[in-house]
């Protein structure tokens, strides 16, 4: 397993910004696909965006155009980049890695709180 811990979550007027950071631990950060998912309160969760290990991206279309996500191998970071937040971002967001067959972890969340 991998263990993952978010941070930069927190609140923020809508039309702000934060990033999200998502530490891992272990030595085979590079082969992992990254995702980010959130859930907002009495929803599902859902994938917001996804890198694979060759760095290719893919976002919900909630956020087309307005969230980041990026990765550090030298760090074992995987950031989310939000940008022109709205009150419908708001939600708790999870970090998740998957190197398949091997594990699928997930972090402990970090809230976002946007306001109108």
């Amino acid at each position: 397993q991998v263990q993952l811990v978010e941070s930069g979550g927190g609140l923020v007027q809508a039309g702000g910004s934060l990033r999200l950071s998502c530490a891992a631990s272990g030595s085979f950060f590079s082969f992992n696909t990254m995702h980010w998912h959130r859930q907002a309160r009495g929803k599902q969760r859902e994938l917001v965006a996804t890198i694979t290990s060759d760095a290719n991206t893919n976002y919900a279309d909630s956020v087309k155009g307005r969230f980041t996500i990026s990765r550090d191998n030298g760090k074992n970071t995987v950031y989310l980049q939000m940008n022109s937040l709205k009150p419908e971002d708001t939600g708790v967001y999870y970090c998740n890695a998957v190197r398949f067959p091997h594990y699928n972890s997930w972090g402990q969340g970090t809230q976002v709180t946007v306001s109108s």
